[in-house]
């Protein structure tokens, strides 16, 4: 049912100029988490990031992460050690996984978009050129943001931005990494296409705030956009309580592709059967296995309970 809702392992960044005198044992001005396996040109532009910090005086501390679910446990780390600024540098799911690391510390969220789509970027307007990116983090403006989460037999996931049940997940289960990183976006629509003649879709069953719904496929958000700049709904807030429960009532490879046209179009929240509802609490039966995905990352299959997170996060924008 709904209801509301070890030590860090660190690379140390050297800083090349530092703007006053500093000991060794003083502490990091923020911390940057970043996945090493993300590509050159990522990497690239990371390090473009960190040299004009660095050049600025700010001290730094890299993270490198090993694992899935590693980014979380490097923030929560850095968070209790007191470190005030937690800086992600990745995709959605990297965001997402150290949001959840430093949910309710008080530590703040940095964001340097490297991943796919970087959405929840495009969502706040956030920078995507190094020097303005740097300048964001020194500055230290923020903005609240309230994530969702995901209860179900494997545990809690937060999500920043949205979450997929149904063909959308199930195109994210079987994407290929390496495909991903060489042509980016284009991935999802060449594994959409594929997966078009594979998937079930079978209907689904939600409760929406105590209203069962059947639907093709849902989409949870908490904010506006979908897969980039693509317009997902209209009315949403990521600061906001509640969702955006985007629902899909035609259902088949035919409406798939017609949906897909229409999220590129910017078009879906007219699209034929699709419906949009603001809702606090939704629950994913456990009578199928349903796919499900998280800010771009398999998140495996339900029941779900699908709420707020408990505390807001406030995230560097500028």
């Amino acid at each position: 049912m709904c209801e509301s809702g070890d030590s860090v392992a660190k690379h140390r960044f050297e800083a090349s100029l530092f703007q006053s005198p500093r000991t060794a044992q003083t502490r990091a001005s923020m911390v940057v988490i970043f996945n090493p396996a993300a590509g050159r040109r990522r990497a690239a532009l990371l390090w473009r990031v960190l040299d004009v910090l660095s050049a600025n005086g700010m001290r730094l501390e890299l993270a490198e992460t090993s694992r899935a679910g590693h980014a979380a446990d490097l923030a929560r780390g850095a968070a209790a050690s007191g470190t005030r600024l937690v800086v992600a540098a990745g995709g959605d799911g990297t965001i997402a996984e150290v949001a959840s690391g430093i949910l309710g510390t008080g530590a703040r969220l940095g964001v340097i978009p490297l991943g796919t789509a970087n959405v929840l970027a495009q969502e706040l307007g956030l920078p995507f050129n190094p020097r303005a990116i740097a300048a964001a983090l020194a500055f230290g403006r923020t903005r609240p943001i309230l994530p969702g989460i995901a209860r179900g037999p494997g545990g809690s996931r937060v999500f920043v931005q949205m979450l997929g049940l149904g063909f959308d997940a199930h195109v994210v289960h079987h994407l290929s990494v390496p495909l991903k990183h060489a042509i980016g976006r284009g991935a999802y629509v060449l594994q959409g296409v594929r997966e078009l003649v594979r998937y079930g879709f079978e209907p689904i069953t939600l409760r929406v705030d105590g209203e069962t719904i059947t639907t093709a496929s849902a989409i949870v958000s908490k904010g506006r956009l979908y897969g980039g700049r693509y317009r997902l709904t209209n009315e949403a807030d990521p600061a906001a309580p509640g969702f955006s429960v985007v629902t899909f009532g035609h259902s088949g490879p035919g409406a798939a592709l017609m949906y897909g046209t229409a999220l590129q179009l910017n078009l879906l929240p007219r699209a034929p059967g699709v419906r949009v509802r603001r809702a606090s609490c939704v629950e994913l039966a456990a009578n199928a296995p349903v796919p499900v995905q998280a800010d771009g990352d398999p998140a495996g299959t339900g029941p779900l309970s699908i709420t707020d997170a408990d505390a807001r996060i406030e995230i560097v924008t500028g």
